[in-house]
């Protein structure tokens, strides 16, 4: 769409002869396109085969629940579509409430989408109640534990699944350490563990979990049986593993596990 602009020095209604000023308005041209096209197009099941069959690009992506469009994403060239799909497949695999199979969702490229605010204006399209709820959501930080609000929107309808068998461990003897960081690196919500921050630091960055980890978790190890063992279960027997004084907590979004004796009013320890 182009759009005629009044010229310095031109009367109202006139151009100036020889000249005039257009401005491309890109996001109009989009917008009238992406919507029909989303709303046209067949959704597909949000399993974890279908997403990693998608070009990892960028574009815009819609989520829908209960024959409803719950969620609308848009990715870049660090995660593209088949990245963000397949956590989001992985993220419903270990909820209560929800199946796999009951998500469905439609997505498309968009070759022009860098340095667009597309997603707000689809969002504002579809109000979408997901977005903004939590399901895209990182990990806020310890802040989230001690306010002592409760999660809300998606975590709250679809708590984490602790009681899932799943084999993430191999069997065998590790150090605490190490069994955390595969599971924190595998699971599909966050586990967040206590570390030990060098000196002068108050708080962590990004890759603390592996780099500077509390030497309880170094020196104590545990053995991992041969066969499948839900995270409740696994959680236990790390427990077991560390000294006395480690606890364990659930919340609906998320897990802990730092050395202290602490009652949560959203949070059940495991």
């Amino acid at each position: 769409m182009l759009r005629a602009f009044k010229v310095r020095g031109a009367e109202p209604g006139q151009l100036t002869a020889g000249f005039v000023a257009f401005e491309l308005d890109l996001m109009a041209a989009v917008m009238n396109q992406i919507i029909p096209t989303l709303d046209a197009m067949t959704s597909a099941p949000l399993t974890l085969p279908n997403a990693l069959d998608l070009p990892d690009a960028q574009g815009v992506y819609l989520l829908i629940h209960d024959g409803r469009i719950k969620y609308v994403g848009k990715t870049d060239a660090e995660a593209g579509l088949r990245t963000r799909l397949a956590r989001h497949a992985r993220k419903f695999e270990q909820r209560r409430n929800v199946r796999p199979e009951d998500v469905f969702f439609r997505a498309t490229q968009i070759l022009v989408l860098t340095a667009m605010d597309i997603e707000s204006k689809v969002i504002n399209h579809y109000r979408s109640e997901w977005n903004g709820s939590g399901i895209g959501s990182n990990d806020p930080g310890r802040e989230r534990e001690t306010t002592n609000k409760p999660d809300l929107g998606f975590d709250a309808q679809f708590p984490i699944n602790i009681d899932i068998a799943l084999e993430i461990l191999r069997p065998g003897t590790f150090s605490v350490h190490e069994a955390l960081i595969t599971l924190k690196e595998a699971l599909p919500y966050t586990l967040r563990y206590e570390v030990q921050l060098p000196a002068g630091r108050t708080k962590g960055g990004s890759h603390d979990y592996r780099l500077n980890p509390h030497p309880d978790m170094v020196m104590a190890r545990l053995t991992v049986p041969d066969r499948p063992m839900t995270l409740t279960e696994t959680m236990q027997l790390i427990l077991r593993a560390l000294p006395e004084g480690w606890q364990a907590t659930y919340f609906v979004s998320h897990i802990i596990l730092y050395k202290e004796s602490r009652s949560y009013l959203h949070g059940t320890p495991i």
